[in-house]
Order: structure tokens, then C-alpha cells, then sequence
């Protein structure tokens, strides 16, 4: 997968500001089963051979900070500034240092039509360590494949498509609408792409969000991981806002659970992988096979 047209490699990580660091750390330690690094202020959770894949920062408010997008390297970062440019898109150039801060070797702030603020990097700097799970989850699946998956509000969402799919490259994987009525018609619609082999590393959503995101996934190996990570969230009396259960388009075997800054978290194995270069578009009218009970989220 080595075409210019295609700059954006993976999902590198996101970054989350929060009034509540000491809950988040514990959340991402205990819960999660992320190695939890405190530097200076921040809030690194690590989840594989990267120093970091969440970060959250001290702030006033619990919501999404950015959304780091991997870029293959300096050369694919400077063709995207150009293409910024050239369609009047707004971006800001981070410093030697505040690159380093992200422990990248470049990286671009910009906002989607939206408003969801992306950081684009090259170059992550690597742990010199072994990531060891104090929870004892043996992996996450990333790699090549990045960090699981954002799902972003858009309600300005056909700027937004066109931004993400004519400026950066990312393919469509399929699509649906919530809430469509008999006919098919109306609902809020909800996207997803591809910018590697996973189903989808993105996907927008046509309505706000408090937090600024609606969801994050991560993947775990085998079903097994899957079942120890709901024992630790009634452990830790945790809410969950979604049974079990197997989605239609990726077929991500996974709950969802609320995190403390209000976003949820899917956690689920076995996402499927498609043919970056041979992918057929489909509108699916289901969001499960069976089970994610999402109600449950809804009740006290």
C-alpha cells in the first residue's frame, strides 16, 4: 500500500482534556489495561511498543482534544500542506519541540469542516521498553493497523466527507442511516473508512456529541480478553452503554463502556480486514447481528 493518493497510514492516537486525571488513570490502568505514564501533567496511556496511544491533558472540560493521524512520512506530510493550501484550509505547523512532545518527527494541526481539531505526524518515536499490561491483557491488535478506530460528530457532514476523502485520502468501506424511516429515507447518516486493511479507522456521524467523540474501539486478539475486560468493569463499577454483541459491517465481536470524560469505548476481537485496492461499497441497515443493547446505557 505505497500510493501517494493515499497519505494517511493509520490511526496514531487521541488526545482528551479532562478535569479528572487521577479517575482517568485508574480507568486506564485497572479498566483498560493501558501502562499508565505521568510526565509533568500529562496523562500517557500505552497500550503497544508506542509511548503513548491516549493522552489525556488537565483542562476545564471533559472533551476530545485531537485525533492524531499517522502520515507515512515527511514527503506524504508536505504534499498534504500543499493540497491544504491550495483549497484555502487552515493549518499550523507545529515546533521542533511540540513535535517532540508528541514524540513525532512532524506533525500539523489543523481542524476539520466540522470543527474536530487533527493533528497529522510523521515519524513516532518508539518505547524502549516492553509494554506490560498491568491489568494483564496480553495485547492489542495495531501495528500496521494503528489504534482501533474514532467514530466523529459531523454535522457538517458532506464538506466533512469530501474533506477526509479528496484532501487526505481516506476510502469509503460502507455506510447506513440511523434512525431512516420505512423507505429508507431520512436518519442521521453514518460513514465509515478505511485508510489500511482494518474495516475502518474512521467514521462520521451526522450529529453533535458533548464530548467531542462519539466513540473509540480498541482491539483485543481473542474473545477471552474481551470477557476479562467486562469482569473488570463490573469490578469496577463501571457503566456500560452497550451489551455484548457482533456489529454487521466489521463483525467486532465487543461491549461499549462510558469513560470518565463521557465518550464511550468499544472494546471487541476479531474486526474483519478488507482489500484496500478492491473494496465494494454497501449501505447496511443494521448496526448488529445480534446483542449491543444500547438502551442499557440509557438506565440507572
Amino acid at each position: 500500500m505505497n500510493n501517494p493518493d493515499h497519505p494517511i497510514v493509520a490511526l496514531g492516537y487521541i488526545a482528551v482534556e479532562s478535569m479528572q486525571m487521577d479517575r482517568w488513570k485508574d480507568f486506564g490502568a485497572k479498566v483498560l489495561g493501558a501502562q499508565a505514564d505521568t510526565d509533568a501533567e500529562e496523562l500517557r496511556l500505552r497500550i503497544d511498543e508506542r509511548p503513548y496511544r491516549l493522552i489525556v491533558v488537565p483542562g476545564d472540560r471533559e472533551y476530545l482534544q485531537a485525533v492524531g493521524w499517522e502520515v507515512r512520512n515527511a514527503d506524504a506530510l508536505e504534499r498534504i500542506e500543499t493540497s491544504l493550501t491550495s483549497e484555502n484550509v487552515a493549518f499550523e505547523r507545529a515546533s521542533a519541540g511540540e513535535a517532540f512532545q508528541r514524540r513525532v518527527g512532524g506533525l500539523v494541526r489543523l481542524d476539520d469542516p466540522s470543527g474536530n481539531r487533527l493533528e497529522l505526524f510523521h515519524t513516532p518515536l518508539l518505547a524502549n521498553t516492553r509494554f506490560v499490561s498491568p491489568a494483564g491483557v496480553s495485547e492489542f491488535v495495531t501495528g500496521d493497523q494503528g489504534l482501533g478506530h474514532v467514530v466523529l460528530p459531523a454535522q457538517a457532514f458532506d464538506e466533512t466527507d469530501a474533506f477526509y476523502t479528496r484532501l487526505l485520502g481516506f476510502r469509503l468501506t460502507d455506510r447506513m442511516r440511523l434512525g431512516a424511516d420505512t423507505n429508507g429515507a431520512g436518519g442521521a447518516r453514518l460513514q465509515f473508512y478505511h485508510c489500511n486493511p482494518r474495516h475502518h479507522s474512521l467514521a462520521l456521524m451526522e450529529a453533535p456529541h458533548p464530548a467531542g467523540l462519539v466513540h473509540l474501539m480498541l482491539e483485543v486478539p481473542n474473545m477471552d480478553e474481551v470477557g476479562f475486560a467486562l469482569d473488570r468493569c463490573l469490578q469496577a463499577e463501571v457503566k456500560l452503554s452497550a451489551t455484548l454483541g457482533r456489529h454487521t459491517n466489521d463483525k467486532m465481536v465487543s461491549f461499549y463502556l462510558k469513560s470518565p470524560s463521557g465518550f464511550d469505548i468499544e472494546f471487541g476481537f476479531g474486526g474483519i480486514q478488507v482489500d484496500v485496492d478492491n473494496v465494494s461499497t454497501a449501505e447496511i441497515t443494521s448496526v448488529s447481528d445480534w446483542g449491543h443493547d444500547f438502551s442499557i446505557g440509557f438506565r440507572n
